[in-house]
């Protein structure tokens, strides 16, 4: 049987829901960033702080991790680096060891970090395996090796955020047997790398324009897909098991990936991931993708 197995488009809740609900978390929350050293990743870890998360940045270099770290614990936010490349996986795997040493809880994990090597209306998949790598396998990697750290508190669930995008739609793929196996109710993880596979040895041939694959930013909406996909079977996987699983479109954003352009500012986009991924543990969403489709208003809680 196949059925409509895409996250489920969503309307963000108001702000409202967040202030008018009781705080279910403390300093002792812990929450990880990737890719947070710039951008929305960044704007992320300071929002996450000022609402009074201890929050560990993650990146891959490590003196502008230490750099950003720093200009945010001057402001007295409760911050803290570690240096992890998700495209590495034993940088995945150091950095699950110093967060053993140093936490051994998780309550947030939000998986921001990614390339694109495109200009915004290039369309290259030179770079196709570093993209996936990074994008897709590397949030998958990391996320499976984090999730025996994560609380699995009734009074307020844990919570995994992908940073994702509407390039990643589905229906962006054209290729029949494709869009059916990422609509199935069945969809194993299994099948997700398969497709992400049979796309990179048609990107290495020559062969992808031909394949159904999307056709903006193609490397980049791949990997989305892959991870719309995996974000899908995850939420079901541990549904009921106090841990949610949503995707997060921030939309046309000024950040490095877009060369400065865009509808909003990292700013904007990240208060809108910073109460998604706060929102109160009751009736708490799971398999959703969120759009961020306007500028939002910043409010202080």
């Amino acid at each position: 049987m196949v059925t409509q197995m895409e996250p489920k488009e969503a309307e963000i809740p108001p702000l409202s829901t967040l202030l008018t609900s009781p705080r279910w978390w403390s300093s002792d929350t812990v929450a990880v960033v990737t890719g947070a050293n710039k951008g929305i990743g960044f704007a992320m870890v300071k929002r996450l702080a000022q609402m009074g998360l201890t929050v560990v940045l993650t990146a891959r270099d490590n003196d502008r991790g230490i750099k950003a770290t720093e200009s945010l614990r001057s402001e007295g936010l409760h911050v803290q680096f570690s240096k992890l490349d998700v495209s590495d996986a034993a940088s995945i795997e150091g950095f699950v060891s110093w967060f053993t040493e140093n936490f051994g809880a998780l309550d947030v994990l939000v998986n921001n970090a990614a390339v694109s090597f495109n200009d915004l209306y290039d369309n290259s998949v030179d770079h196709a395996d570093t993209v996936i790598r990074t994008n897709f396998y590397g949030p998958k990697l990391l996320t499976e090796a984090l999730l025996p750290f994560f609380r699995r508190c009734p009074s307020s669930n844990s919570r995994i955020l992908n940073i994702s995008s509407r390039l990643g739609s589905f229906n962006k793929v054209k290729n029949q047997s494709i869009r059916q196996m990422l609509q199935s109710d069945d969809l194993t993880v299994d099948q997700i790398e398969a497709i992400a596979g049979q796309f990179l040895e048609s990107a290495g041939d020559g062969t992808w324009k031909a394949g159904g694959w999307p056709e903006v930013w193609t490397d980049y909406a791949v990997s989305k897909v892959a991870l719309n996909a995996y974000t899908k079977v995850l939420a079901k996987r541990l549904r009921g098991k106090g841990i949610s699983v949503n995707c997060f479109c921030p939309g046309f954003t000024q950040t490095s990936m877009t060369r400065g352009k865009g509808s909003k500012t990292a700013e904007e986009a990240a208060e809108v991931a910073a109460w998604l991924a706060l929102l109160p543990p009751e009736g708490l969403p799971t398999g959703n993708f969120f759009t961020c489709s306007k500028p939002v208003i910043s409010s202080k809680l």
